[in-house]
């Protein structure tokens, strides 16, 4: 299935990452509202993914020293994983991040989705370390012209 991702301009995309965010971080995973957002919130670049017009998935880009990009608080509903609305989303971030004029990204994972982005690309950074209660492992990726984002 081929789900739609844009950056988020309008405040009703905006308000549809809040939202999935919060079905997942908060009420699926018991994050803290007062953790899930963040001083970044305003300045980073968000990715909106839907299925038709329902918000299905969301994620969020920004640039950090030395060309690097931090992709953060991604999550995809529960119904829709397993269903490569994840693997869209992720491209969607490293394109945006590549724009960005980003070289590699970087991100931290929640352990038990480190598999995932293993097979994107990823590689373990970090011994595990726990972030709003669960355990994550930093992972980073060249944005090389084999991934098809940027030239070398």
């Amino acid at each position: 299935m081929t789900y739609w991702t844009k950056v988020a301009t309008s405040e009703q995309e905006h308000s549809d990452c809040a939202s999935v965010r919060h079905h997942v971080f908060i009420e699926e995973q018991g994050v803290s509202p007062s953790i899930e957002r963040d001083q970044h919130d305003e300045s980073a670049t968000h990715i909106i993914m839907y299925d038709e017009k329902t918000p299905i998935g969301t994620g969020r880009v920004r640039l950090l020293a030395h060309n690097e990009a931090k992709i953060e608080r991604v999550c995809v509903v529960k119904e829709k994983r397993r269903s490569g609305a994840g693997k869209q989303l992720m491209t969607a971030l490293e394109e945006a991040s590549a724009r960005m004029g980003a070289k590699a990204a970087k991100l931290n994972a929640q352990t038990h989705a480190s598999y995932f982005y293993e097979k994107l690309g990823y590689t373990v950074t970090s011994p595990e370390f726990i972030d709003a209660g669960i355990p994550h492992v930093t992972m980073s990726k060249p944005l090389t012209s084999k991934s098809g984002l940027i030239a070398d």
